[in-house]
């Protein structure tokens, strides 16, 4: 079963945060052990910012033992649909749009992700699997 990985939870292991890195790295070799651990686009891009060269952010991502799948158009769609219902709702924040590609793409894809925000995605992506304290 592949488990899809959001940033926080990569930011938390890249940065040895002191409150989560041990949480985010016992949930990420849990998942592991049942397969494939995934990211897509934007966690990659969202990641690579700590990094200054390419390569560095690659190695990363290698030695996390993590796959790229790309984002289908459903899920760009779906993105797209959970976008609006959050800005009709009220919501003003325009950072927002990362997180729906992300819950969008584990949706589609019918697989768990692994997060700290679990509030955010149960609200936009009711029947989205989700890893989070």
């Amino acid at each position: 079963m592949t488990t899809f990985v959001d940033t926080n939870v990569l930011l938390d292991v890249a940065t040895n945060d002191r409150t989560w890195a041990a949480w985010s790295l016992q949930q990420l070799e849990a998942a592991a052990i049942l397969g494939p651990l995934a990211i897509n686009d934007v966690v990659y891009a969202e990641l690579s910012v700590r990094y200054a060269r390419i390569e560095d952010a690659d190695e990363f991502f290698k030695l996390a033992g993590l796959v790229h799948k790309t984002i289908p158009r459903a899920a760009l769609f779906l993105a797209g649909k959970a976008f609006r219902k959050y800005r009709a709702g009220g919501g003003v924040r325009t950072g927002v749009l990362p997180d729906f590609f992300i819950g969008a793409h584990a949706a589609v894809l019918d697989a768990p992700l692994l997060t700290r925000d679990g509030a955010g995605f149960r609200t936009y992506f009711p029947k989205l699997r989700l890893i989070a304290p």
